[in-house]
């Protein structure tokens, strides 16, 4: 278990340390040519719509109350519950990964700084375990639920609260988060 966990870290720190100057120069990008008073508005709000997860709680809830939509719920719930426990609580004690403006502490952020670490983001995995999940259940509903996980990755890097390997690795971990409880909740009959 210690050896599996030093492996993980040791991976992501090269992986961090070898495209370093590529996220930086992404997440400096993003702040030249979008960087703006409405932007700087807009971003804080709808990252705020992935904090805790809360929004694809309440849809999950949502969906739960309702006998058409029950199934739905179920996956997308299972989608969040993989994510809180493999992102939250085991990936991001383990990498413990330090943030873009902790590391350029010149940079003013315009929210208040999360205090957990950079990998996974957390509002990105959850996002696309939900959006995926529910994708596979009803494309209809699916498709503005991605539509929002991608404005919530976004936010992040523009907030620069994450590095866009994080935003990448959460989304192709929500992504197989979401196909996976689609599975598990469609195998029982």
């Amino acid at each position: 278990d210690i050896v599996v966990k030093f492996i993980i870290k040791y991976i992501i720190i090269v992986i961090g340390v070898v495209f370093m100057d590529w996220e930086f120069s992404v997440l400096d990008n993003i702040q030249k040519y979008f960087s703006g008073n409405f932007m700087d508005n807009i971003m804080p709000k709808i990252s705020s719509l992935g904090n805790a997860g809360l929004i694809w709680i309440i849809l999950t809830i949502i969906m739960l109350l309702f006998k058409n939509t029950r199934k739905y719920g179920y996956t997308c719930g299972l989608s969040l519950i993989i994510m809180l426990f493999t992102g939250n609580i085991f990936i991001k004690n383990i990498v413990c990964r330090l943030r873009p403006f902790q590391i350029r502490e010149h940079i003013n952020l315009i929210i208040n700084p999360p205090f957990d670490s950079s990998y996974p983001s957390g509002h990105t995995y959850a996002s696309f375990a939900f959006a995926t999940a529910l994708l596979c259940c009803n494309k209809k509903l699916g498709i503005p639920a991605m539509i929002l996980a991608c404005m919530i990755s976004f936010s992040r890097l523009y907030l620069y609260v994450h590095f866009p390997t994080d935003v990448l690795a959460s989304i192709i971990l929500g992504i197989a988060t979401g196909i996976l409880s689609y599975y598990i909740v469609n195998s029982k009959k």
